[in-house]
């Protein structure tokens, strides 16, 4: 059992009794010799001499040449030394100031083992935890605070979304600009490996690679925009679309469910029979503009109409596609009604637009326009693709009929406008006047209407005006015109109204290019296989 000669307290262990004196009698009494630091104790004196006076330790070799274990204990027989000559020198300073100093019964031994503790932010060796703790906690502060200005330096990043920057060779994205380059440098150093590093064009090669995916992606990218838009995307028909219409009816309240199967089962049985319902039709229109010209409009100088003809329009199972089918029904419905053709035609009523569908894949079987037919992969049936020119032709020359396609391919006059259209189917119903003399003002033909197209939508020529100034003007019954407004022809009150939307002067019509279909006769036998070898080259008549 040791004693302590200063206060009395017993401990077991010679080390205890170390550390004892250290604490209890020596703190707040030892100060620093190389400096004015007073009022420290043991351990924090030895972390002050160590980190503050390492160029006075001379007994201290280079650092970098020592072991990890001869460090400590260089750093500790050092602190040893430097304390107790601090100590020495705290004991010389208390006697000089006239205190009493009782005399030190134990000395601190430099080869006295001790346990170090190390930092593991930096080198420093420390032989007490709660130091070495403070030291932490130093390096602690420093980084909070450096994090601190750097958080600073940046603005906030609440509320602001985030950027992506995509890899254009693979599906990684990056945060941000600088890791997509290195991510990207890397691609290219697997392609340099690849196509052999080092060798001459192979960055060139892998740079046509890449814009040649890129193109092969934006034609796909474009294919697939052009089959939504002209109905080849697989989404259904007519048919389709129709249940479609009626089931967003029944969910909105606006169809019972009863009325839903009721419509349901008269559409697949129109469908089937192959003949249109007749719901969207308006006959008579012909003859209500003759009635009009003959009491109203006496500023045209002379008119022109077409045979007796319906109108169609579009409904909810072809709205926003089937404009070419309904414009072929108009055609048909006069036709009919036209001795030379009706004797003919094998179906006597006009076909609904699956029936026109498949009427049009049957003149591909026979070998009618094989460049449309592989447009339209040789389908149309269950599709909403658009028609147009070419493939009212091939149904007509299937009929027997004979029909041209005349192209007016640019403007021919100011404006973008097309004079040259406007004289051509003046041209067309004067072909019906016999005589030498002037025409009447009002002329009813026995001509069929003409097909007339333009980008993204078609329409009906079933008559034409020329006023006393010499201008011509185009009647255009249009499929995108609904029944109730059609009907509006029929009607003393609103058929000025209604024929005021059908009149279409040159410069209505300004787009770059227009196509008109015109049935002229029959065909024999020989005449419509004649014209199915011709077709194999389908050409239009182009005006200029």
């Amino acid at each position: 059992m040791l004693t302590c000669e200063i206060c009395g307290e017993e401990l077991m262990l010679e080390e205890d009794m170390k550390t004892h004196l250290l604490l209890v009698h020596l703190e707040n009494e030892l100060h620093c010799p190389l400096c004015s630091l007073s009022g420290v104790s043991y351990d924090e004196l030895c972390y002050h001499i160590t980190s503050s006076h390492p160029e006075e330790q001379h007994r201290v070799q280079d650092p970098a040449h020592f072991t990890s274990s001869e460090k400590h204990q260089t750093s500790q027989s050092c602190s040893a030394e430097a304390v107790e000559d601090a100590a020495s020198t705290s004991e010389s300073a208390r006697c000089c100031n006239g205190t009493t100093a009782e005399p030190k019964q134990q000395q601190r031994s430099p080869s006295t083992e001790e346990k170090l503790f190390s930092c593991p932010m930096c080198a420093l060796v420390c032989s007490s935890a709660s130091v070495l703790q403070e030291h932490v906690e130093l390096h602690l502060q420093d980084q909070s605070s450096a994090e601190e200005l750097d958080a600073l330096k940046s603005p906030p990043a609440c509320n602001v979304s985030v950027r992506r920057f995509d890899c254009p060779m693979c599906s990684v994205a990056c945060s941000d600009s600088f890791s997509l380059q290195e991510h990207v440098e890397l691609h290219l150093d697997q392609g340099a490996a690849v196509n052999g590093a080092g060798s001459p064009g192979s960055d060139l090669k892998l740079a046509r690679q890449l814009q040649r995916e890129e193109e092969v992606r934006q034609e796909k990218e474009e294919f697939k925009k052009l089959q939504e838009q002209f109905g080849l995307s697989g989404r259904g028909g007519y048919r389709r679309q129709m249940e479609r219409t009626m089931e967003r009816a029944v969910a909105r309240g606006l169809m019972s469910p009863t009325d839903f199967h009721c419509k349901r089962a008269e559409m697949m049985e129109t469908l089937a029979s192959g003949v249109d319902d007749g719901t969207t039709r308006t006959q008579g229109v012909v003859r209500a503009l003759y009635d009009y010209y003959q009491t109203e409009c006496r500023d045209s100088v002379h008119v022109w109409l077409s045979a007796d003809t319906d109108h169609y329009c579009s409904s909810e199972g072809d709205k926003g596609w089937g404009c070419g089918y309904r414009n072929l029904q108009i055609l048909l419905s006069s036709l009919h009604r036209i001795d030379t053709f009706s004797n003919v035609l094998q179906e006597k009523t006009v076909p609904s637009i699956p029936r026109v569908q498949s009427m049009i894949e049957e003149a591909w079987k026979e070998g009618l326009d094989p460049q449309g037919a592989s447009h339209f992969n040789q389908r149309l049936q269950g599709t909403r693709a658009w028609i147009g020119a070419t493939e009212i032709y091939a149904l007509l020359t299937s009929l027997r009929i004979r029909s041209r396609i005349i192209d007016f391919h640019t403007p021919t006059g100011p404006g973008g406008t097309h004079p040259r259209l406007f004289d051509w189917v003046k041209q067309y119903y004067c072909q019906s006047s016999t005589s030498s003399r002037l025409p009447p003002r009002l002329i009813q033909t026995s001509l069929p209407p003409l097909y007339l197209q333009h980008q993204g939508h078609s329409r009906s020529i079933v008559g034409l005006e020329q006023k006393k100034n010499g201008s011509l003007c185009l009647l255009l019954l249009d499929p995108g015109c609904s029944a109730s407004e059609a009907r509006k022809l029929l009607s003393r009150d609103t058929v000025s109204t209604a024929v005021h939307h059908m009149r279409k002067f040159p410069r209505g019509l300004k787009h770059k290019q227009y196509q008109v279909v015109a049935a002229q006769e029959v065909l024999s036998a020989e005449e419509k296989q004649i014209s199915i070898l011709s077709s194999r080259t389908l050409r239009a008549e182009r005006i200029p």
